[in-house]
């Protein structure tokens, strides 16, 4: 009978390990969103503004 209560309380033990994992792994995942969401609310958006060159009508990019 012994063994048993072991093997019981291992149970108990790993169930509540792999609970406690996952809260960490969720909590970490949430942290990681928002750092990534304020990196990208920073970048650039990759647009160039152009301007037409007189001399020759076409358009270019303009450096402002």
């Amino acid at each position: 009978m012994p063994p048993v209560i072991v093997l019981a309380l291992g149970a108990v033990g790993a169930a509540a390990l792999v609970k406690l994992l996952a809260k960490e792994s969720r909590r970490v995942n949430a942290e990681l969103d928002a750092t990534r969401r304020a990196e990208e609310a920073n970048e650039p958006t990759g647009r160039v503004t152009l301007r037409r060159d007189p001399a020759t009508g076409e358009y270019r990019p303009f450096d402002s």
